[in-house]
């Protein structure tokens, strides 16, 4: 078999927004030897895997492991709650929202897409995949909804196609302010442990996410966090599951053990992970994004060139969306960049795809990398031949050099 060398010298710049870098300590940990996942050393990883999750998705209710991506997750999620041809409510934020909607349809499920109608003057793009969810159009749905039909209501905290973090507490509000019953059911794949968030306090009855985003692993590993009332509703689900159903892996993770055979050397990396999230403190992970994502967009403003995320007040701190002027190929300005510079970044996805390229700035990042990534981005700009209208390193290095500037990144962070 010929060798597949993808290993040139240096190191690779991997700054697409997921899977995101793995920090050392976590590869470190994964090279442990497997152990016996029914053995006393097993059930004590178990439970102390089980209470990091908690903190970092802040419930005090069961976080379900799956050794599956977020994917399998999403599946979960609807397969617990929902019997066939239940009535779910949807809002198109991008491509995950969208791929989401096609799962629920192949569920047998009955999926309404709210949307923001139109293109963006500006770039000829959607305006719903420059935008985040609309709590009032959720709300406007609900109180129409008598009858209670919607059993549910599904939405992407961030979207990771477009750059957008949504307000999550306003869409519970509007759920309650409209007296509906509908679960409340949020992807956070590329939002947890990136940018802030609360599954008790916002009200969320499902949280859906994945392992190699903010929480720094390959991917392999997602979840559910579950509200009180989420497993009380999947008592009378009737969409059939096996592999997902939540019950029989809630009651084993009470000792630490899992129905099926975990992903054992993954969730020792999640171990360590959690320790480096928790050792930092989540209010600290979640300025130092929010600082890294300022510098990041203000070098795009400085090359003169438009942010995906059209609202500056759902800015994503995980990644940054970065349009293409008309006639410049997204996609070949990100092969130009990947055989010059070893430098990875994200590409436009679904509608967008061709238009846009994604600059991911989350997990195991620093000033440096970003500054590095910027500058491979300004460099394969320059030899693709777009026009720039000045410097965005320049521009990110005044804001990363500015004295204790990290410390002011939460007042900045709508910058």
């Amino acid at each position: 078999m010929p060798t597949l060398d993808h290993h040139p010298s240096g190191r690779h710049f991997l700054q697409i927004p997921g899977p995101s870098p793995v920090p050392d300590r976590v590869l470190r940990a994964m090279s442990l030897p497997t152990i016996d996942h029914r053995g006393p050393e097993f059930g004590e990883l178990g439970l102390q895997v089980l209470a990091g999750l908690k903190q970092v998705f802040r419930t005090r209710h069961p976080v379900v492991v799956y050794p599956a991506s977020g994917t399998g997750a999403w599946e979960a999620a609807l397969a617990n709650t929902m019997s066939p041809g239940d009535a779910v409510l949807m809002f198109e934020t991008g491509h995950f929202a969208t791929l989401w909607k096609k799962m629920a349809e192949r569920l047998g499920l009955a999926p309404e897409f709210l949307a923001l109608p139109g293109t963006c003057p500006e770039t000829g793009l959607p305006l719903a995949w420059r935008h985040g969810v609309r709590a009032d159009m959720i709300g406007e749905r609900l109180r129409a909804d008598s009858a209670h039909r919607i059993k549910a209501v599904c939405v992407v905290h961030n979207e990771t196609s477009t750059g957008v973090t949504s307000d999550i507490a306003a869409v519970r509000r509007a759920i309650d302010d409209a007296g509906h019953p509908a679960l409340l059911m949020v992807d956070s794949i590329s939002g947890l442990a990136s940018a802030e968030y609360r599954h008790d306090e916002w009200g969320v009855d499902v949280t859906v996410s994945g392992s190699q985003k903010g929480l720094m692993l390959p991917p392999g590993i997602s979840f559910n966090a579950l509200s009180p009332k989420a497993q009380a509703v999947a008592k009378t689900a009737k969409l059939p599951k096996s592999f997902w159903a939540w019950d029989e892996i809630v009651e084993m993770n009470q000792a630490g053990y899992w129905p099926y055979t975990p992903n054992t050397n993954l969730l020792y990396g999640l171990h360590e992970s959690l320790q480096i999230l928790l050792d930092q403190g989540l209010d600290s992970v979640f300025a130092r994004h929010q600082h890294w994502a300022v510098g990041v967009r203000r070098a795009v403003r400085a090359w003169g060139l438009p942010i995906q995320c059209a609202d500056p007040a759902v800015y994503s701190p995980v990644l940054t969306g970065v349009v293409t002027p008309p006639g410049v190929d997204a996609d070949a300005l990100r092969r130009l960049i990947h055989e010059r510079f070893d430098l990875s970044l994200g590409t436009g996805l679904g509608r967008v795809k061709g238009r846009m390229f994604r600059m991911g700035h989350l997990g195991d990042s620093n000033e440096l990398t970003l500054l590095a990534m910027l500058a491979g981005v300004e460099m394969g700009l320059k030899l693709a031949g777009v026009p720039l209208a000045g410097s965005g390193v320049a521009a990110a290095m005044e804001h990363f050099g500015a004295p204790q500037a990290a410390e002011r990144a939460p007042l900045q962070a709508a910058a």
